[in-house]
């Protein structure tokens, strides 16, 4: 007579389905300033399972201000016309309210731009406003245990906003995005070496998202015929790497606008998936990204301001890099930019 377990792998065979776990429950991602650039480059990048697996379904949620609803409009018709076999549901909205209903993840691209002729501190307040009203509907709306990436700039200050207006929501699950100059230090390596960019890891941002970063390659390493190789052996030569990467790195934005006349949109857009799903599914073993993280006193940077760190993450945790030599050129330079944030910082509570 033949076993349940051997009918089973008989059957098994035949209806390979039942083999299968249950269909994952789909996750709900928010992305705010979605008929924008940005935005409009990520929708499809998410759906496609580009930034929590190609086996996550979604339901994406799409906020933008009520005179680009035609513009956001359109980009909800654009993803139904896509045919996405992950995409569960588009809810494209002017309403905080609904579009942070019970969302798991938050990529908050919408800001107010800075435009010219503009402070700092002017853009600051303006976007104080903003993020007082987002983190608002964050704590009312969103999912207890919801991650929140912040795009718009100036993203650190503007991650502490939403960490100060929305307590319900653990700081540990608020960060800002600088994968994007992370991705651009690993590319400014690859082609300096002429080697293919996944061949390079763990650069390091260190601080603000801003001119003052500090773009750092002293601890990372090149994959080659001989093994793993740290890019100051392959590269000797310390005044490319503490001059012409540091500022390639840091004004690489610049050189985007002046080439596109717009700014960074793709790969804003993919450093943001990149970011998420590093976070949410693992960094591999051995390699570490750069995220901007509400400061523990790591490395002596001052707590209480969003910062960018090395950083590894598992089972949707981040953890800080630590024990990594820091030399004093490396330190007069995050000291810089850690001034800049508190100085942003304090411009930010006047508004508050």
């Amino acid at each position: 007579m033949m076993s349940s377990n051997s009918l089973f792998q008989r059957l098994a065979k035949w209806c390979p389905w039942l083999l299968r776990d249950e269909p994952k429950k789909p996750v709900k991602v928010l992305v705010t300033g979605a008929a924008g650039q940005i935005g409009y480059a990520i929708v499809a990048m998410i759906a496609r399972g580009l930034m929590l697996g190609a086996d996550q379904p979604v339901v994406l949620h799409l906020l933008d201000l009520p005179v680009a609803a035609n513009a956001l409009n359109g980009v909800r018709m654009e993803l139904i016309d896509a045919a996405l076999p992950l995409l569960r549901g588009v809810v494209a909205t002017s309403d905080e309210a609904e579009a942070f209903k019970g969302v798991n993840v938050a990529i908050v691209i919408g800001g107010w731009p800075r435009r010219d002729g503009m402070e700092r501190k002017d853009l600051i307040s303006k976007n104080v406003t903003i993020y007082k009203s987002q983190a608002s509907a964050l704590q009312q709306h969103a999912a207890p245990n919801c991650k929140v990436l912040v795009v718009a700039n100036p993203a650190n200050t503007n991650a502490l906003v939403l960490k100060e207006f929305a307590p319900a929501i653990p700081a540990k699950n608020i960060t800002c995005l600088t994968r994007l100059d992370h991705n651009r230090a690993l590319g400014q390596v690859a082609e300096k070496l002429n080697v293919h960019v996944g061949d390079v890891k763990n650069a390091i941002i260190w601080g603000n998202h801003s001119s003052t970063q500090f773009p750092d390659a002293s601890h990372a390493t090149v994959s080659t015929d001989r093994g793993e190789r740290p890019v100051r052996e392959l590269i000797a030569d310390e005044i490319w790497l503490r001059e012409e990467f540091v500022t390639d790195v840091q004004q690489r934005g610049a050189a985007v606008i002046k080439a596109r006349k717009q700014s960074s949109s793709l790969s804003a857009a993919s450093a943001a998936c990149d970011h998420m799903r590093d976070w949410i599914l693992g960094t591999p073993k051995g390699t570490w990204v750069s995220m901007g993280v509400y400061s523990d006193g790591s490395y002596g940077v001052p707590e209480g301001v969003f910062f960018s760190f090395p950083v590894t993450c598992e089972k949707g945790e981040w953890s800080v890099v630590q024990g990594l030599e820091i030399d004093d050129f490396a330190r007069s330079k995050m000291e810089t930019s850690a001034t800049e944030l508190k100085e942003e910082k304090s411009i930010a509570y006047e508004f508050l």
